[in-house]
């Protein structure tokens, strides 16, 4: 059994881009990997075609020819035509798909379709309260109608996907996405940079972030040596039209809370687990995700964490066990919680040792992996 994957973005040298999608399928591949499973992945809207050889890995660069018409449409064709070449010549037994904008609607593949649930726009536009362009749910709908079966991270993500797209829920396995414990050891972790809040994802209003700006303005009040540090992309703000969401958090800032801030942009991954483990707490208060990386990454550096209490998260972090879930609005709450916990070391070392027992039991990569496998064979059996 030979898997593909279809992916607008994978952590590589020679790719453009990557964020969360790209990880959780490196995680999943490297541990695919492992397992003597050969993999080929197709990387699309990038600036050149290239095929780059690893061990036990295919990756396929695939960029996108100009068209002066429909290129949403010609573009899926130019991709369905190299993935079936390449199923034939590589003996690729299933491809798996995101589901973000229907990549895969109107492609006609000679193999069996997995698409895994990162988040359509239908999801995401939902949980923000806003309006879709009617194009994408189109293509979106189609693409997911045409695949074979389906994986969701959580259970709250397949529920609202299945209700938007009415699939059947018997077709949606749910497999959290997962990551290599090895690379997230904490030998230390009663030791940390005091009152140091940690924020790492992008700079997006549907994250939180204006919300942050609010609680660390109160953080601050009560606590005058907290720090904020900030580790992402900025990105331009829809709603408002401002080219950075970073000025906008500014604007929201107290005088003293910008003083305390410290915003590093888009920093390397390797870097990243260095200031997780600084960090006293970890907070995320996103109003709209598939799952979270970085809180099951924190969650196994053994940091305290404090996520939303939005229905993804609760498939995450159990709360007042091994982290807290509040709503990213509840501000007076989310202040409460964070003096707590910067006042008290013994809880934050208890919530950690919980929260890395929580992410060996229920994100191990290694068993994760061996779920996904066992999933392809059932629906390449069926197919």
């Amino acid at each position: 059994m030979k898997i593909a994957f279809l992916t607008p973005e994978y952590p590589h040298p020679q790719v453009v881009s990557s964020a969360g999608i790209g990880t959780s399928i490196k995680n999943l591949v490297e541990a695919l990997v492992k397992k003597n499973m050969k993999v080929t992945v197709f990387v699309y809207h990038q600036e050149r075609n290239a095929i780059l050889e690893e061990k036990g890995l295919t990756i396929h660069l695939i960029a996108k020819k100009p068209r002066r018409f429909f290129t949403w449409y010609f573009y899926r064709k130019q991709l369905q035509n190299y993935i079936n070449a390449v199923v034939k010549t590589e003996n690729i037994s299933l491809l798996e798909a995101a589901d973000w904008t229907g990549i895969t609607a109107f492609m006609r593949l000679n193999i069996p379709l997995v698409i895994r649930f990162h988040g359509t726009d239908a999801y995401f536009c939902k949980l923000e309260h806003r309006k879709q362009k009617f194009k994408n749910f189109v293509l979106e709908k189609i693409a997911l109608k045409k695949a074979s079966a389906y994986i969701s991270p959580t259970i709250f993500t397949k529920e609202e996907t299945a209700k938007l797209f009415s699939l059947k829920p018997d077709k949606i396995k749910v497999v959290p996405n997962g990551i290599d414990l090895q690379n997230f050891k904490n030998e230390t972790p009663t030791i940390f940079e005091a009152k140091t809040l940690l924020y790492v994802g992008t700079l997006i209003r549907k994250k939180g972030v204006l919300e942050l700006a609010k609680i660390f303005n109160k953080i601050i009040e009560k606590e005058p040596l907290a720090r904020l540090i900030l580790i992402g992309s900025d990105t331009a703000d829809v709603k408002t039209n401002t080219a950075s969401t970073y000025k906008l958090m500014q604007d929201i800032f107290s005088d003293k809370a910008k003083e305390h801030t410290n915003y590093l942009g888009k920093i390397p991954y390797t870097e990243i687990v260095t200031h997780i483990k600084n960090a006293h707490v970890c907070i995320f208060p996103s109003f709209a995700e598939t799952f979270g990386m970085v809180t099951v990454e924190s969650m196994a550096l053994q940091k305290p964490v404090i996520n939303t209490n939005m229905g993804w998260a609760s498939g995450i972090i159990d709360d007042g066990i091994n982290g807290y879930l509040v709503h990213p609005t509840e501000t007076k709450l989310y202040v409460e919680s964070i003096i707590h916990l910067f006042n008290d070391e013994n809880l934050c070392v208890k919530l950690g040792a919980a929260a890395r027992r929580k992410a060996e039991h229920n994100f191990n990569i290694d068993t994760i992996a061996n779920e996904n496998i066992n999933f392809y064979k059932n629906v390449i059996s069926k197919s």
